[in-house]
């Protein structure tokens, strides 16, 4: 693990194992952390935050060491990709685009941490001065999922790191190679000792440790609601600060004005290109009556067009679930959904065959005849399972679009300006997008409504959440004249 500038094992000597999900085998072993290591970690962030170089460091020096750190990503992205295919199992091809996109967070967080401006306020007080201040919260505790373990990781630590916080990372068991791989990165860019700490273990051993410790003073994690609802409960006993980053079950909508193969492609990104585990995924396809057959038979075209395997090929288009019991997770939806009254028209099935005959594959997989009060429909399955409903109103479509307890990301297909300026109104989600999907940028705030989370990552109002405003009153008066009244 690397704590305070050092890599060091765990306290207790334990390791676990982490596997490939392409061949179901062990690749490489890290330290597993307890409550003890965690201590170490965030005890020396809290002594870089109060009293190390970094204390002193200039908000400019801070964006150089952040710009000289996407520098380092950049020339190392091939390598990084590498980690992080071999832990999750995604396509190179989108990894590697990651990891070539991510120096971006850096670079902009880097070109923001001197912009924080604080202001000067016509009080209403006379012979006073006030004037508001933005200081660092101070120690950073982030947990972070397996699915794009270092973009999502990126999300919290650059804006935190601009701001002038230290940060302990827990990366997920099931993804933790390529944060390690990061943090060597953080030592070369010439960050002080403690400022970025990185423990590598489980969520009920490190992760709870992290969370109800003292010295931390805000978490940021990425997960499921039901690991979100644990951490905001017990980082509440403290009256800790929360970003959680959830699950969702979003809509994707096409209307019947639609660019139908256009439409077809953005479908297919939006849930099944990351075999569906990503937050954002467009499980719930939301087809107009009179374009619905149509439409589904473009969709299952191209699907049983689909290659399925090994990830690091460049012609593979859905690779493996990144974990075993994911992997029973998704096989599990199948027969809930089966058993529902779904019809599965593609798919429905694990993978054992030729490339996939270890690992833990399952075929896209699309169901129809499906109501929006099916469990299919309202739970997260985060795999590449696709549900059909239809509609026939733009009225009806937006009421089962909203009707859900997720609120992250919408999608919609249409050619009506109309329409195009009026739905992001009216639908329930943090994230819109008309005539695209799966779209994210460093420049745009990203989280979401209702169980998919509390806080906005990305854009500059992300650095804001890692930022508490400081309110001072200077005295210009002689003396205060009645000391018994405010």
């Amino acid at each position: 693990m690397f704590i305070d500038g050092a890599w060091c094992r765990s306290g207790a000597g334990r390791w676990f194992e982490s596997k490939n999900p392409c061949t179901g085998e062990a690749w490489a072993r890290l330290p597993r952390a307890d409550a003890n290591d965690v201590d170490r970690a965030v005890r020396a962030a809290d002594a870089a935050f109060r009293t190390g170089p970094w204390s002193r460091m200039t908000a400019s020096d801070r964006g150089l060491l952040l710009h000289r750190l996407g520098d380092l990503i950049a020339a190392d992205a091939k390598h990084l990709a590498d980690l992080e295919v071999r832990d999750n199992g995604k396509l190179m091809t989108e990894m590697l685009g990651q990891m070539r996109y991510l120096p971006r967070w850096f670079h902009y967080y880097g070109g923001l941490a001197d912009k924080i401006e604080g202001h000067v306020t016509p009080i209403d007080k006379a012979g006073m001065f006030h004037y508001v201040a933005y200081e660092p919260v101070g120690v950073v505790g982030a947990i972070t999922p397996w699915n794009s373990p270092l973009l999502l990781t990126a999300w919290k630590l650059a804006p935190a790191l601009a701001a002038g916080n230290t940060v302990v990372v827990k990366p997920s068991e099931h993804a933790a190679a390529s944060m390690l791989g990061l943090a060597r990165l953080f030592e070369a860019a010439g960050f002080p000792p403690g400022v970025v700490n990185v423990v590598t273990g489980f969520g009920d051993e490190a992760g709870r440790a992290v969370v109800e410790h003292p010295l931390v003073r805000r978490i940021a994690f990425t997960g499921s609601d039901v690991g979100g609802a644990k951490i905001s409960e017990a980082a509440a006993r403290q009256f800790k600060r929360v970003s959680l980053e959830l699950g969702g079950k979003s809509p994707h909508i096409v209307f019947a004005d639609a660019d139908i193969d256009a439409a077809v492609k953005g479908v297919i990104s939006g849930i099944f290109a990351a075999a569906g585990q990503t937050c954002m995924a467009g499980s719930r396809l939301l087809l107009h009556k009179s374009i619905a057959d149509a439409f589904i038979s473009k969709l299952l075209e191209r699907m049983k067009q689909a290659r399925i395997g090994d990830p690091n090929h460049p012609d593979t288009d859905v690779g493996p679930i990144a974990t075993e019991p994911q992997l029973e997770k998704v096989l599990s939806y199948i027969e809930i959904a089966k058993a529902e009254g779904a019809t599965c028209i593609l798919g429905g099935n694990r993978v054992t065959t030729g490339d996939c005959a270890k690992g833990w594959f399952v075929e896209p997989t699309i169901f129809t005849n499906v109501r929006n009060d099916m469990r299919i429909a309202r739970e997260e399955v985060f795999g590449p399972v696709l549900c059909v409903l239809t509609f026939e109103t733009d009225d009806e479509a937006v009421a089962m679009a909203n009707d859900t307890d997720y609120g992250l990301a919408a999608g919609f297909w249409t050619t009506s300006l109309a329409r195009a300026l009026e739905l992001p109104r009216r639908l329930q989600a943090g994230t819109v997008w008309v005539n695209a999907y799966r779209v994210v940028s460093y420049l745009a705030p990203f989280g979401g409504l209702k169980q998919s989370g509390i806080g906005r990552e990305n854009g500059a109002a992300a650095i804001m959440e890692y930022l508490e405003p400081k309110s001072v009153f200077l005295n210009g008066a002689s003396s205060i004249s009645n000391p018994f009244s405010m």
